[in-house]
């Protein structure tokens, strides 16, 4: 019983540890972002274009692919339980509303969180390990400043885009099983598909993905300097910063599901 309770509390102390190095690293990432340009200190403008193209340019396929298909799914599951009530008809505004309020920002974060977020903890990792994170402290160059602000501003742009992405080729994949199985016509698809949709779905989803980028981005940043042990400690580090951030992802997206359902209703 002691040693379970110890485990526990070992447990607990290391989730408390990581969430306020993440919340403290992204307070310092906000400082450097905001605050510093006031006072001549700029974060790297190159490092930043390139990590658009890297999170965001280069994540776009994969992303459009996988919403498509997980679109085409549902409808095909949604139309099958709806034929038994004699309502398939509603199968485009369940797929679209439940695409644009939970599953496009979902499975867009969840594919960054494995790409993105892996290649983040890597990076910084092997830097820490190859002794550049010091160099640049030798040098007065902050890391947070020339390495972290970029990685999570961009991350903080592209993701919310990205959800959209997710958002409509869900509902295309939707629209293409009603088209060919249903024989629904674009117009009415869209009629159906956007017939009880409101401002608030939209404005929701992306905002759980602006959440969701910042989760991922400062795990894995926080992963990635706290590196310890070698390449084993790189390895490490990504393999906890995907299984981290899918779960803490999760974890908010019930906490938002739970406020808008019902505080703002």
């Amino acid at each position: 019983m002691v040693k379970t309770i110890e485990l526990i509390g070992r447990i607990f102390l290391d989730v408390i540890r990581e969430i306020g190095g993440v919340a403290t690293l992204l307070v310092e990432t906000c400082y450097f972002a905001f605050v510093a340009p006031f006072r001549g200190e700029f974060p790297d403008r190159k490092n930043f274009g390139k990590q658009l193209v890297e999170e965001g340019i280069k994540s776009i396929p994969i992303v459009a692919l996988l919403s498509f298909t997980v679109g085409l799914i549902l409808a095909m599951q949604t139309a099958y339980n709806l034929r038994k009530l004699g309502a398939e008809s509603y199968m485009p505004p369940l797929v679209a509303i439940a695409t644009v309020r939970e599953l496009g920002p979902l499975i867009a974060s969840i594919i960054i969180s494995g790409r993105v977020g892996a290649a983040i903890a890597a990076e910084l990792g092997t830097m820490v390990v190859a002794e550049e994170i010091d160099a640049l402290r030798c040098m007065a160059l902050h890391p947070t400043r020339f390495l972290i602000v970029p990685k999570v501003g961009a991350l903080l742009i592209m993701l919310p885009c990205l959800a959209m992405l997710a958002d409509a080729a869900s509902i295309f994949g939707a629209y293409a099983f009603g088209a060919s199985a249903l024989q629904m016509s674009a117009a009415k698809f869209r009629q159906f598909a956007f017939e009880y949709m409101v401002a608030r779905d939209l404005w929701s989803g992306l905002l759980k993905a602006a959440v969701f980028s910042l989760l991922i981005s400062g795990i894995a940043c926080y992963k990635g300097i706290t590196v310890t042990g070698g390449a084993e400690g790189v390895g490490r580090a990504t393999t906890q910063t995907v299984v981290h951030s899918i779960f803490a992802i999760i974890l908010v997206d019930g906490i938002f599901t739970a406020i808008f359902y019902f505080i703002f209703p």
